[in-house]
């Protein structure tokens, strides 16, 4: 009875402070000035999903893949940014932007007529999509990285927080 007794004023005691009851340690928010967009519209379809290895050296998915709704689906910028490379690698079209405070988007197979030095603006269009990452299949792969870090770009247009349930009071 007096676990209850104490459970009850402490969960009093955080109603009258003001205080929020918590299970677990959530994220931060991002502020909304932060949200980025698809870089496919309307909302794209996820083929393949975010799988990054557990050591650096290993293989993973390092991204996300997207299904176009069109074939003719531009490519657009998720947020604003400068284009740090626009060229081939291996023998796909690669466009990458740095978004600041660490953070860089990498799309492929894209191609695209800007260049290294680019200013790009949320929503621009910043090329297209060319065959070659799918196989048969056309899709986007979106990498984004936090300084050498590859991190879901998903969690940058989708709230990925889990959802945590609350005791009854």
């Amino acid at each position: 009875m007096a676990h209850l007794k104490l459970f009850t004023s402490t969960i009093l005691a955080l109603v009258v402070m003001g205080g929020a009851i918590t299970t677990a340690p959530t994220p931060e928010p991002s502020p909304p000035e932060t949200r980025w967009s698809w870089p496919l519209s309307p909302k794209p379809s996820v083929l393949r999903t975010f799988d990054p290895p557990d050591k650096p050296w290993l293989s993973g998915h390092r991204g996300v893949d997207l299904g176009p709704t069109s074939d003719a689906a531009p490519v657009t910028a998720p947020s604003d940014g400068v284009v740090t490379f626009a060229g081939t690698v291996v023998d796909r079209p690669v466009l990458t932007i740095d978004q600041g405070n660490g953070l860089k988007s990498s799309f492929e197979p894209v191609t695209s007529e800007l260049k290294a030095g680019d200013a790009v603006r949320k929503g621009q269009a910043i090329g297209s999509l060319s065959a070659g990452h799918c196989g048969h299949v056309a899709c986007l792969h979106w990498g984004v990285r936090h300084g050498e870090d590859y991190v879901n770009p998903l969690g940058f247009v989708e709230d990925m927080r889990p959802s945590i349930l609350l005791p009854l009071l």
